[in-house]
């Protein structure tokens, strides 16, 4: 099955590019293209929706944080993966704060860049362990919760296995559990709701803020 990818670039050269890249070392389809983030956020919800956003970080009127912003207040579930030049270390924070699973430099290999789509897409993003360094660096989002919230043991388990650096997929969480993927979706879907989660990468913010697993214990 194809892996679908919508690109937000204000580079017409570079989409182009992009696309031929992405279409040729990998069964790739780029089904949506902007060239701005206006465009892009006036346009969802895509029809079909992709795989994967990529998302250029230094754009007209709305940067790839800007847009990053307001697509987390408009849409549950998206896997954005930012192509940039600026690697600031601020930059880097709060674009993994506001959902993004993935940084990759335009200067990126084309086996740099099908690893990261293809881990983003199976995994959830690119890289746990950088993203388990940083977190450390985030300022929470407001949250209503003021005690520490009360896990039952299996979602204690899933959640470990969530933050564990070894980056399992959902599938095999429920192969070390012991349980099938329905049961790993239920536990997932109950955190998301009563906890007003969005992602893996905030269930890991909820982790590290709570200090509620490993390796933040």
């Amino acid at each position: 099955m194809n892996t679908t990818i919508c690109i937000i670039d204000d580079h017409v050269i570079v989409r182009q590019g992009l696309k031929q890249l992405l279409e040729k070392i990998s069964d790739y389809q780029v089904i949506h293209e902007f060239d701005n983030g206006d465009d892009f956020l006036d346009a969802l919800p895509l029809h079909p929706n992709p795989d994967i956003y990529i998302l250029d970080y230094s754009m007209p009127n709305k940067n790839g944080i800007q847009v990053l912003k307001e697509l987390e207040s408009r849409q549950e579930e998206y896997k954005v993966m930012l192509l940039t030049q600026h690697f600031g270390e601020d930059i880097i924070d709060l674009a993994y704060h506001h959902g993004a699973r993935g940084f990759l430099h335009k200067n990126c290999s084309a086996n740099e860049l099908k690893f990261a789509i293809d881990n983003i897409k199976t995994v959830g993003y690119t890289n746990v362990v950088d993203i388990l360094k940083r977190i450390k660096n985030f300022v929470p989002k407001p949250n209503k919760i003021t005690e520490i919230p009360i896990l039952s043991e299996r979602e204690l388990e899933f959640l470990t296995y969530v933050c564990d650096e070894r980056e399992p997929t959902y599938d095999q969480i429920a192969s070390y559990m012991n349980i099938n993927i329905r049961s790993v979706e239920l536990l997932r879907l109950a955190l998301f709701e009563r906890y007003n989660i969005k992602s893996k990468v905030g269930l890991v913010l909820f982790s590290y803020n709570f200090k509620l697993t490993r390796p933040f214990l």
